[in-house]
């Protein structure tokens, strides 16, 4: 079972201030910390749990700078063989379908392969694109937002999260892409000796050259996405609380919806 799982260098938002920064075209990220973007790391221990329940090898392929390599490393060090970190300025990196151009051409060098999972969306853009995009580029099938994953004999039987607790639940044929949910499993810690093993695993750095890949179908002019203002908006409103039993918040209701010409 060869597997591939892709992984993103993200930003923690959690606990700084986000702004823009003084172009307008991005965010002030000088006082972030970076990680592995969240629903990835639950694709990473996915893709380790089918390794040690039936075998193979699972490559991780990134797209970030060398300071990645820390997230990539750690991913190393909970079960995955080796990785391939993509390193190039002249990527779209804003834009989902270039992304995934890039990350398709990483994965077909690899030869043949199994699975491919990623993360069924980014923290940082949450676009939700990459990862079908990917099977596209790769001409297999897909399933998105998975929760549960078993692999069968040449196919794997995915379980969707639709809108409203229901479940769907389809067979697709391998070779495929899964975009993995949150939740689908407990993301295991890094044990010490996992670490230290990391650090003699293969990590290979490629730019577009080294993938065979045209620069002028990925690079910001190839994308349909032009980035013209980045803004965080104004709050012109704020949100009233009515208090009071359900007979006063009626009358209360009613009486702004009256003044407000709503009714």
């Amino acid at each position: 079972m060869k597997t591939f799982v892709c992984i993103k260098y993200v930003p923690d938002t959690s606990e700084a201030e986000v702004k823009v920064n003084a172009a307008g075209d991005g965010v002030d990220s000088s006082r972030f910390s970076f990680d592995i973007n969240d629903a990835d790391n639950y694709a990473v221990e996915e893709s380790v749990l089918i390794k040690e329940a039936r075998g193979g090898s699972v490559t991780v392929v990134s797209i970030g700078p060398k300071e990645s390599e820390v997230m990539i490393r750690m991913a190393l060090a909970k079960g995955c063989d080796d990785a391939i970190r993509i390193e190039d300025r002249r990527i779209a990196a804003h834009d989902p379908l270039l992304v995934a151009k890039v990350l398709a051409a990483a994965i077909r060098g690899g030869g043949e392969f199994d699975l491919v999972l990623t993360g069924c969306m980014a923290a940082d853009d949450g676009q939700m694109a990459t990862g079908v995009a990917l099977a596209e580029e790769l001409g297999v099938a897909h399933a998105a937002m998975v929760k549960k994953v078993e692999v069968l004999d040449g196919k794997v039987k995915a379980y969707r999260e639709l809108e409203g607790g229901l479940m769907e639940v389809v067979e697709i044929k391998l070779p495929a892409v899964l975009t993995i949910q949150t939740g689908i499993n407990e993301p295991r810690y890094a044990p010490i000796r996992g670490i230290r093993e990391a650090q003699k695993k293969e990590l290979r750095v490629a730019g577009l050259d080294d993938l065979g890949v045209d620069a002028g179908a990925v690079d910001a002019g190839a994308s349909g996405i032009v980035l013209e203002k980045l803004y965080i908006p104004e709050v012109v409103s704020k949100a009233e609380v009515i208090e009071g039993e359900p007979e006063e918040k009626a009358a209360k209701l009613a009486a702004i919806l009256v003044k407000g010409g709503l009714v």
